[in-house]
């Protein structure tokens, strides 16, 4: 397709979704097509209901099981791109929409999203505008600067009659400037009134308005109520619609959205007509005019301490009757906190490439600063909890209880702590800096250390992010890196993993049962093997005493798996995969200090070193951060 033809069937497309005609047209298009009428908060609703949802069967998914218990969870469709680890802060505003769509107490109130820099408030509002922008067209009366809806035409002694033959409910009434036409230039004959269509326009200020912070010292309600043109004042009375200029916020915004940016930073007199347009969907005409009808979402943010302030005014009471307020909090859930860094990196033009686990640390490092401080666990182990993860300690799952660590820290947590964009910000200085188009860990930590020092908070506050980075970080990286430098070391890992796992379940069954194992090659009839079990068992300090402990839970657990029709590997059993991995790590402890620290290497040690160096480019690695990496593993692991 060349660009004339792109250009013609964009134009032939607008016009075919066009129109232009009179109301009585209007009307007989709404018969076919009565959703057509709905109000704003119905709209918005059903724009995040058409992408669709899904519900997540906790009992189906243990890792949401341990986050989130028996609750059920809905995903939804519109955000599930954008937004992670806030499911339900979603819900939450989902449920905002549904009962303000049903009329409910809801329509009339502010929806107030609260919460830190950088949490994600205004992204949740962007959305929100531009499914407005691309929802398609509205039917408005021509020439009308509020685009309202045409069956505001209809008298009031008529409505009812009208209601029931189109199926829908007729609210609100016409804008003085619309009615003066509707006297003036149509003599009352309003079948005659033209209606058209137009689309919702962020920057053409249609049907979405913004209202940013005002300067207290010169706020004017015209801002948000549009003002009286004093050229015209000379011409026509002062109750005259001919002055009138509807171009504030809420008069743009009415069938759409009104978003108040840091909305408490204005003085509470500039928002007293919030009162009128939530609990009366009215709002105050320029000069002298009456009030106007307004129909419209109002969205307010801003961060915790200007709603501190705020609340604890007595005298903010009637507006504070008339908010919803949903807070909005940092993600605590560090597979959903690498999501929102890996979208923004998609989004960049930075082409170098990430070595594995790099954004992990830094989303760790992140969460770490979030979590409130746990008598129960150490922040670590708290953040793998609030991951999903299971915990395991001397061979044993560690039951804690994730809502008992929530209800320990309050619902303040995630609402303080380290923002999104700080992690973005030395990630791109990280990309910026690096000479190889490479970063990894390392260099994340390096750069983390960096702006860490650059913050403007307290000595103690630096102290702290700094023994994250420095400390619990890099030990957590070791651990890893260990891992994952055994697993490429051996090519066969996972045969490997699979064979003891199939040794050690096949003499603990036949210990826990007290019977004998067959041996396939011979048909020798054996005693179960207690060096070989627990040579696997003591990688994670279960002591001879509660080895017959573990091996019942080890065997009962593997036998529900299979009862329920599952497969077992040697993955099943959190305690277990840990055992079999520490096992397989021992055994080439040695090995790989030799190979990793080797300068002058024999034959077969080149070659093994090589095909480790092939394994892990496999896995993510590329020639330089391999170098680098391995000779960080060479110095700081497997220490003599």
């Amino acid at each position: 397709m060349n660009f004339k033809e792109l250009i013609e069937r964009d134009r032939e497309h607008q016009k075919k979704n066009n129109f232009e005609g009179t109301f009585l047209e209007y009307l007989e298009i709404l018969r076919n097509n009565p959703e057509l009428a709905k109000l704003a908060h119905k709209r918005m609703y059903d724009i995040i209901m058409e992408k669709g949802f899904e519900v997540i069967k906790t009992e189906d998914n243990p890792r949401i099981r341990r986050i989130y218990g028996n609750d059920t969870i809905k995903k939804y469709n519109f955000f599930k791109d954008d937004f992670f680890g806030i499911d339900k802060v979603l819900m939450k505003i989902v449920n905002y929409f549904y009962s303000a769509s049903m009329k409910g107490e809801e329509a009339r109130q502010v929806l107030y999203l609260v919460g830190p820099v950088g949490a994600g408030k205004s992204s949740l509002v962007e959305a929100l505008k531009k499914a407005l922008e691309n929802s398609g067209p509205i039917y408005t009366l021509k020439g009308c600067p509020m685009n309202e809806e045409p069956l505001h035409l209809i008298p009031k002694e008529l409505r009812k009659d009208f209601e029931e033959l189109l199926g829908v409910e007729i609210e609100g009434d016409l804008c003085p400037i619309c009615k003066y036409r509707l006297e003036n230039e149509y003599n009352g004959e309003y079948e005659k009134f033209p209606v058209t269509t137009r689309n919702f326009s962020i920057r053409g200020r249609r049907g979405i308005g913004v209202v940013p912070p005002v300067d207290p010292n010169n706020q004017d309600t015209s801002v948000l109520t549009g003002s009286v043109d004093i050229s015209k004042m000379d011409l026509y009375p002062e109750d005259d619609p001919r002055i009138f200029s509807l171009n504030g916020a809420f008069n743009v915004g009415n069938r759409g959205l009104v978003e108040f940016i840091e909305v408490f930073k204005n003085e509470v007199e500039y928002l007293h007509t919030i009162i009128t347009a939530t609990q009366e969907k009215s709002i105050p005409s320029p000069g002298k005019g009456a009030m106007i009808y307004f129909d419209g979402i109002i969205i307010a943010h801003s961060n915790e301490a200007e709603w501190n302030k705020f609340k604890s005014d007595h005298t903010n009471e009637a507006i504070l009757d008339r908010i919803v307020k949903i807070e909005v909090p940092y993600c605590l859930e560090l597979n959903e906190e690498v999501k929102i860094y890996e979208k923004i990196l998609k989004r960049s033009n930075f082409k170098a490439h990430i070595a594995p686990h790099t954004i992990d640390m830094a989303a760790t490092f992140a969460i770490l600063t979030r979590l409130a401080p746990s008598q129960k666990v150490d922040p670590l182990t708290k953040l793998k909890i609030y991951n999903g993860e299971e915990i395991v300690e001397k061979g044993t799952t560690k039951k804690v209880d994730i809502f008992e660590l929530r209800e320990e820290a309050g619902l303040r947590e995630g609402m303080t702590g380290i923002s999104t964009r700080f992690i973005v910000k030395a990630i791109d200085n990280a990309l910026s800096s690096s000479e190889h188009e490479c970063i990894n860990p390392l260099s994340i930590m390096e750069s983390l250390i960096k702006s860490i020092k650059e913050l403007d908070i307290s000595e103690e506050e630096k102290k702290k992010f700094l023994t994250f980075v420095q400390d619990t970080i890099r030990k957590e990286y070791n651990k890893i890196l260990e891992k994952e430098i055994t697993k490429a070391f051996i090519h066969s890992f996972r045969e490997q993993a699979e064979s003891l796992f199939n040794n050690y379940i096949d003499n603990a069954e036949a210990y826990v049962n007290k019977t004998r194992l067959k041996d396939k090659a011979t048909g020798e009839e054996l005693q179960p093997d207690e060096k070989f079990m627990r040579s696997i068992e003591e990688q994670i300090g279960v002591s001879e005493s509660s080895s017959k402990g573990f091996r019942t839970d080890v065997t009962s657990y593997m036998f529900y798996i299979v009862r329920n029709g599952g497969k077992i590997d040697y993955t099943s059993y959190e305690p277990l995969k840990e055992a079999i991995e520490k096992k397989l790590t021992a055994s080439v402890k040695d090995l790989s200090r030799i190979i990793t620290k080797s300068r002058v290497r024999d034959k077969e040690q080149d070659e093994k070193y090589n095909a480790m160096v092939q394994e892990m480019k496999a896995n993510g690695y590329c020639d330089y951060c391999c170098d680098v990496i391995l000779k960080y593993a060479a110095n700081n692991l497997w220490k003599d």
